[in-house]
């Protein structure tokens, strides 16, 4: 049962006289408890609904095009409070952060509703039989945080006693036709070497419905007083990963025709070993776990850099970014100079104070940091920066400091970029173009 916050007007629901303050209680007969049961039963054209009101049961029935929203709205997008973690991973990174940050950054997120809806990673460890029985019932697809298929393994990197036990979801899932999206976040002397071999075959095993999965390096902060004492990966350590990865690509490629699994950027990074080819990603599918992101990046900007035409007109502007985005972004704007003279472009690399000098992309650079290493310097007429180091699209870093702050204390004008080629080279031509 939930309670109806407004009624959009017009909407299906209006229509047949819905109200707000009334309470949602079933949907074609059916319970409603959150949005994955609202938006699931209200699919069909033929819904009847069940509301309560003034503790009357009341009956409506409505007949609208499939999928057409009923024109509800409740206090939140879920319908009710969002499921928190269970466990206290050896790699997490909330607990690595600095103290006396704002509450929302400590919330750990383990709600499978948001793996379906927003693509947010998941690692089953809450859910129980009924809730795996809805999810194939409904034919969801997951985004699920393996680690390891090690059960033992898995207790202990996410301390969590039920941890290794509720690895059955995953091939329960996969064998009933669910496609999964798997990460495998890896940690030197944990999980890599033979034991991410191991992670990789089982996984393997239940192809096709493992749609891919990522392999992304641990990040380390300086804020580990405490925590499991977790390394870096070294060049050497994160070839090897890389090389282990290859040989499982290889299997699928032959088997399935996919290559399945794929290292994040960053392995390449710390390895210095050079990027692969656009075709090596496939359709990117693991994108957003940072797999493919700075090849995409090259190959953009590039692809707009030949065709480029500016005017005879001088332009000094500035780049910020972290340690393992430099010398990439300093490749891109040397070969921008070379072909327009009058463009000075200076790229600024930030090192990481904030968190710590492990930390090394550009999403977690601060405010702070910004401001005490390019104060006093010549940063041209606008200061470039990752659209990733801003709060979902708020003006907002990490540290609370605002857009406004760091232009305020640099003097300078900021401008955010997402990870776009094209959009990169126009915000460093501007409008000379």
């Amino acid at each position: 049962m939930v309670k109806i916050k407004n009624v959009v007007s017009d909407s299906p629901a209006g229509r047949i006289g819905i109200m707000p303050e009334d309470y949602l209680i079933t949907v074609n007969g059916v319970e409603v408890n959150d949005v994955l049961d609202y938006m699931f039963y209200t699919a069909e054209t033929s819904v009847n609904i069940g509301i309560l009101r003034n503790d009357r049961k009341l009956d409506f029935h409505v007949e609208k095009d499939e999928y057409d929203d009923l024109g509800l709205e409740f206090d939140t997008f879920l319908m009710d409070k969002k499921q928190s973690c269970r466990n206290k991973c050896v790699f997490c990174f909330i607990d690595q952060m600095p103290p006396a940050m704002r509450e929302t950054l400590y919330f750990k997120d383990d709600d499978t509703r948001l793996s379906f809806l927003q693509g947010n990673y998941v690692t089953l460890t809450n859910l129980n039989q009924s809730d795996i029985d809805r999810i194939i019932k409904m034919k969801l697809n997951m985004n699920v945080s393996v680690h390891t298929t090690n059960p033992e393994l898995r207790v202990k990197m996410m301390h969590n006693r039920f941890a290794g036990e509720k690895l059955k979801y995953i091939y329960q899932l996969a064998e009933n036709g669910i496609s999964l999206n798997c990460q495998i976040v890896c940690c030197p002397d944990l999980n890599d070497g033979d034991e991410l071999r191991r992670t990789l075959s089982d996984l393997g095993g239940l192809m096709p419905n493992i749609s891919s999965m990522a392999v992304v390096p641990v990040g380390l902060t300086k804020y580990r007083d405490g925590l499991y004492p977790l390394k870096c990966f070294t060049p050497e350590r994160a070839s090897e990963t890389i090389d282990i990865i290859a040989e499982f690509q290889e299997i699928f490629l032959e088997k399935y025709g996919t290559r399945t699994v794929f290292p994040s950027d960053e392995f390449f990074l710390i390895a210095d070993r050079k990027l692969p080819p656009v075709e090596y990603y496939e359709d990117f599918p693991q994108y957003e776990n940072g797999v493919g992101m700075f090849r995409s990046l090259i190959d953009e900007f590039t692809t707009a850099l030949d065709t480029a035409e500016c005017k005879d007109k001088e332009r000094h502007i500035s780049i910020a970014t972290g340690y393992s985005a430099y010398k990439i972004i300093k490749h891109l704007t040397e070969k921008v100079m070379k072909k327009f003279p009058l463009l000075r472009c200076d790229v600024w690399r930030i090192r990481n104070d904030f968190f710590g000098e492990t930390i090394t992309v550009s999403g977690l650079i601060t405010a702070t940091d910004l401001i005490s290493q390019l104060n006093g310097k010549n940063l041209g007429e606008t200061l470039l920066i990752s659209q990733s180091m801003l709060m979902n699209g708020s003006p907002v870093f990490l540290d609370d400091l605002t857009v406004e702050d760091v232009e305020k204390s640099l003097d300078v004008k900021i401008k955010s970029v997402s990870n776009d080629g094209y959009e990169l080279l126009d915000a460093i031509m501007g409008t000379n173009c």
